[in-house]
């Protein structure tokens, strides 16, 4: 059975100062394969330069004050994409860490990946379990990772644990409020999402951070993700400013 971990953030501000950068930004990275198809090649490719772009952008946030980065790289749902995809992006995840776990680590960055450990290919434990470690005591930046992650999944198995814990005697059935069913999530150590970006066009939030943006920024760009750049990072974070967050006061 999980053990609830400290949440970050489990009580929202209840006023935000106009003109402040986010704290968290959260990124559905959608429009690799339309990209690809566009140029008349492989899906793959897409996924491939949507990488170049997550690059990128973990680059330009560590310049604007912004703490934290979550990105969604890989759904529940995903799986039921062919094999021949599933395989190609779970490839990539391993390329990322080769090519950047090094630089990230020596930048002071932290690595989290988020989301379900059962039904994983042989190695992506292990590899999860070095980003963690290796990066666990870094403060710089924080990069988030949501693998195999689902916003209803991860609400469902910590209900579920909380239920075990009930039913043990562990917990009391009255102690159970916000702060401590967020300590049961996946993403129980990050702080509320600020603004979250979808690329590529689409409306849709797609089961992302369903518990941690319920206050958050929407922000729907036309750009797809392969072609996303520092430019576009910084339009997002202006217009953010320029907002005002009442968190349900006046």
């Amino acid at each position: 059975m999980n053990s609830p971990k400290k949440p970050l953030n489990a009580q929202r501000p209840s006023s935000e100062i106009e003109g402040k950068a986010p704290n968290h930004i959260a990124i559905i990275m959608d429009g690799n394969g339309r990209w690809a198809n566009a140029k008349g090649l492989p899906r793959i490719a897409g996924h491939k330069e949507g990488v170049e772009a997550l690059r990128r952008t973990v680059d330009a946030c560590k310049t604007l004050e912004i703490n934290h980065l979550t990105v969604f790289s890989f759904s529940t749902e995903n799986w039921r994409r062919p094999k021949a995809e599933v395989d190609a992006l779970m490839g990539l995840l391993k390329l990322f860490v080769k090519k950047d776990l090094k630089r990230l680590h020596q930048e002071g960055v932290r690595i989290r990946i988020l989301g379900a450990q059962t039904g994983l290919p042989n190695g992506m434990h292990a590899l999860i379990e070095e980003c963690h470690e290796l990066t666990k005591n870094n403060t710089t930046f924080n990069v988030n990772i949501a693998f195999n992650y689902g916003g209803r999944a991860e609400i469902v198995e910590a209900t579920q644990n909380i239920a075990r814990s009930v039913k043990s005697g562990q917990l009391d059935p009255e102690s159970v409020d916000e702060t401590l069913l967020h300590s049961f999530m996946w993403s129980s150590e990050l702080p509320d999402v600020d603004l979250l970006i979808r690329t590529s066009g689409e409306l849709r939030i797609s089961n992302f951070l369903l518990w941690g943006i319920a206050y958050s920024e929407l922000m729907f760009l036309d750009v797809l993700w392969p072609d996303f750049g520092r430019d576009d990072l910084e339009r997002a974070v202006e217009g953010f400013k320029s907002r005002n967050r009442r968190f349900g006061g006046l």
